[in-house]
């Protein structure tokens, strides 16, 4: 870290380290035993590794954690562009390389979820098993009532927007209040304090940009192309949805059952978006017996 990164948050067992991965300088948070199995963990926007806070002393003692901060949140390099979601799943497939993981199982939510599920597409062999929560999925179904939901994205367009969307974050609050506005009670202002942190910095804040101005100029065209048609889900996957989620709703999961072998979807009641740090018992319980299957 410089001297002008905030400080870094603090999680019992966890310690951090600088990978290369592939070009990219990667902050990596890992916890539990160094020769154990791997869980590799993506988080979304906007978060970074902490969002596993509450996971880890549920894990830890099975598992190894690897926990990295996605490309230009957290403590991760920023950088100009590079925010469209298969190259996330580029960059951790990078990661992967550099820390001699051939092969993990995975848990993503929100943009590391997307992330997720293009990795598991793409490279399945390097994928056990795929725990998801409260994010789409690369084959959404149109239909009236999902169209009537799109409004529900109008948070996105400060995001975007030229001078705008690269100091959003900077104003402080911002982000404290799109997280907690609908989950009260799930945040303390401390654990608040250390998402925004980091997207205040102006040299960090323009990422968030770069997610969104990727997501409409190219990711949403990918999926609206049907792009994503012609590839199969074949890596077990089991989603966690919380049903209260603004954005995300459920007429926005349909569509991926010609195109995956074995998914499904636990709905979670009186549980938002934030569902790892809303229910991180349930998370990490789920996890464990979904990953322990045969």
């Amino acid at each position: 870290m410089n001297n002008s990164d905030p400080a870094m948050p603090l999680v019992d067992g966890v310690s951090h380290r600088w990978v290369d991965a592939g070009g990219l300088r990667m902050h990596v948070a890992e916890a539990g035993p160094a020769d154990g199995e791997t869980v590799l963990l993506l988080h979304g926007w906007p978060q970074h590794w902490y969002e596993w806070r509450h996971v880890v002393p549920l894990l830890s003692d099975r598992y190894r954690l690897v926990m990295p901060d996605l490309r230009g949140l957290g403590w991760t390099e920023v950088t100009k562009g590079g925010y469209e979601k298969e190259n996330l799943a580029r960059d951790v497939f990078a990661l992967m390389d550099a820390l001699g993981l051939e092969r993990v199982k995975l848990i993503g939510h929100d943009w590391g979820g997307y992330a997720g599920f293009i990795m598991c597409v793409q490279a399945p062999e390097r994928i056990e098993r795929f725990v998801v929560g409260n994010v789409g999925h690369l084959w959404p179904q149109p239909s009236a009532r999902s169209a009537l939901d799109s409004w529900r994205f109008c948070y996105q367009l400060p995001l975007v927007l030229p001078l705008i969307g690269p100091r959003a974050t900077r104003i402080p609050g911002l982000v404290k209040k799109f997280m907690s506005g609908r989950e009260q009670g799930v945040f303390t202002d401390a654990e608040l304090e250390a998402f925004e942190a980091p997207l205040r910095d102006p040299a960090r804040s323009p990422s968030t940009a770069g997610y969104y101005r990727s997501f409409i100029n190219h990711d949403l065209p990918l999926l609206m192309r049907g792009h994503w048609n012609s590839y199969r889900l074949t890596v077990p996957t089991l989603m966690l949805y919380g049903v209260d989620d603004f954005v995300v709703r459920p007429s926005m999961l349909a569509g991926y059952e010609p195109f995956a072998d074995d998914m499904r979807i636990e709905n979670v009641p009186d549980t938002a978006h934030f569902i790892v740090d809303a229910q991180p018992a349930l998370v990490a319980e789920r996890a464990l017996d979904f990953f322990e299957a045969r």
